[in-house]
């Protein structure tokens, strides 16, 4: 292969960048994703074979190129909801991405240095994206799987790998399709013999997708219907959501519901935060609101359940042992701040939970017990800032029809989150969420879209009711049913089906993501070694 100028290799950086970028939902083409990575790849190909032309760290600085690109122009719609966050997000997800890379190479030149090694990449990314979902810095609204999001047909299959059996699929494509080019432009007429990779590329191309539209058209649910009544209330997050009276707000809730209401309804389902009295859980008896809620029960259906997001918030008693997320009321009082899922019907108790996948920087400040003294400056959306409680288990609610789960906003972009609710016995997801933070851009119709992966990965329908966003049904195959208009109230009704079986990704969770980050740690402390034994052999 031709040596490039570094103009080019420039260019090529940019180019996957762009490619990236085009191929995500919902208005993005996918498939470009198939070939997105081949710029780039072109570029590592260079720096590796001759790495005496590069500086230090020149797979990072031309990878960072690409990545923030990508983020920038998929996720550059966080600056409605804040600034800073936005900035944040962008220049250290993109960081994190290029010294990923930037590693998987220095372990290949340390390893195999002359040929091979396509599988250390992939290993290495894969370990990224199973590794940034489980610490506070977590954003993992770009791994690369999500992008088949609005392609349910082809990915029927990641009930069985999760989302990121996409991501590998997207590599394995990438790495053939790159390796054909070489072999047909970059290599002498007389060595072509590598015909059998065509065969190789049309395959993993052609059997994954063929075997997941025949699931797709050959699934069948198990019918086990349930009645549920969706609510958008569409309250502004910025001018009314912290503001409206409980007169004002039950208004907004029910009175549409009414011409939606009977007794055949098992379940309502409200959004995120939608409730903001100031409740403290040991006092919920007291709240006007959920009061209001449940005389609307009793006059129309006294057998449903209602499902609402809340602002709650716990008081230590004195000698009970304070949490990190625990802030000082007065001297010697300290409370619990919590961002809440509400489960009741018209009996007495009313069942939580509380969100467990918490916004870097605006719902938890990363490392609490480090950053402590610092977060009265957390990034203020105009509701509860610094850190929440967290629920310790993925709850579920019993006591309807049916055991459910509420999965609350950003913790519906997580697979292996959402499994654990179905392995504690839901049978339907309510995801429950407020998009309006990011007004009318990609942000919302992204968060709906990869709805329908959590429905593939877990096998179970859900009803997704979202404050100012876009309100629907998703089938066990991911298909959206009676989609509302975004910024708009609106009250949706359907019957969906209830499923307790246990999909294979269920069980076993992303064991993609940990067996390729036992085996990216184990290659980068082996290349580790090798450079550290070749620097002390010249001593």
């Amino acid at each position: 292969m031709p040596i490039l100028k570094k103009k080019y290799l420039l260019l090529l950086s940019i180019a996957s960048g762009l490619l990236l970028s085009a191929a995500w939902p919902m208005r993005g083409f996918p498939f470009l994703s198939f070939i997105a990575l081949i710029p780039l790849l072109f570029v590592l190909e260079q720096i590796r074979k001759n790495p005496d032309k590069f500086r230090i760290l020149a797979s990072f600085r031309y990878t960072y190129l690409a990545v923030f690109l990508w983020n920038l122009l998929c996720t550059w719609w966080i600056w409605y909801s804040t600034d800073i966050g936005a900035i944040i997000a962008v220049v250290f997800n993109s960081f994190f991405m290029a010294m990923v890379v930037q590693l998987a190479a220095f372990s290949r030149a340390k390893i195999n240095p002359a040929k091979g090694g396509h599988i250390i990449l992939p290993l290495f990314w894969l370990a990224f994206e199973f590794l940034h979902q489980h610490w506070d810095l977590s954003w993992s609204w770009l791994n690369l799987g999500n992008v088949f999001a609005t392609r349910i047909q082809f990915i029927q299959w990641y009930e069985y790998t999760g989302v990121q059996g996409g991501t590998l699929w997207i590599f394995i494509i990438n790495i053939l399709l790159f390796e054909n080019i070489k072999n047909v432009f970059f290599t002498p007429v007389v060595k072509r013999t590598r015909n059998w990779l065509v065969g190789i590329t049309l395959f993993f191309l052609i059997v994954p997708s063929a075997l997941s539209i025949y699931r797709f058209y050959t699934y069948e649910e198990k019918s086990n219907p349930v009645d549920i009544v969706i609510i958008q209330p569409n309250i502004d997050p910025y001018t009314e959501e912290y503001h409206l009276t409980v007169p004002q707000l039950l208004d907004r809730l029910l009175l549409r519901t009414q011409d939606y209401a009977d007794t055949n309804v098992d379940f309502y389902v409200a959004p995120e935060s939608v409730i903001q009295e100031g409740m403290y859980e040991d006092e919920f008896q007291y709240s006007q609101t959920i009061t209001g809620i449940k005389n609307f029960l009793r006059e129309y259906s006294p057998d449903a359940k209602f499902i609402s997001g809340a602002g709650t918030f716990h008081m230590f008693k004195p000698g009970e042992k304070l949490s990190p997320s625990a802030r000082q009321y007065n001297n010697d009082l300290f409370y619990e701040a919590f961002n809440t899922a509400l489960f009741f019907g018209i009996e007495k108790e009313v069942q939580t939970y509380h969100k467990s996948k918490l916004v870097p920087g605006v719902e938890q400040m990363p490392f609490p017990e480090i950053i402590k003294p610092i977060e009265k400056y957390a990034i203020d959306l105009g509701g509860t800032t610094g850190t929440l409680g967290k629920s310790p288990e993925r709850t579920v609610f019993e006591g309807g029809k049916v055991p459910v789960c509420a999965a609350i906003c950003y913790e519906s972009i997580y697979g292996e989150f959402i499994a654990e609710f179905v392995q504690n016995g839901a049978e339907l997801i309510f995801i429950i969420t407020n998009d309006g933070w990011w007004k009318n851009t990609a942000g919302h119709r992204q968060h709906l879209a990869y709805a329908s992966l959590r429905a593939i990965e877990t096998r179970r329908s859900i009803a997704r009711s979202a404050n100012t966003g876009v309100s629907a049904f998703i089938n066990q195959k991911g298909e959206l049913f009676q989609a509302t208009k975004y910024w708009e109230p609106n009250v949706i009704r359907k019957k969906i089906n209830a499923n307790d079986e246990i999909t294979f990704f269920v069980k076993n969770g992303d064991f993609l993501g940990r067996g390729a980050s036992m085996a990216a740690i184990l290659l980068l402390l082996i290349g580790m070694a090798r450079h550290f034994m070749r620097k002390w052999s010249r001593l």
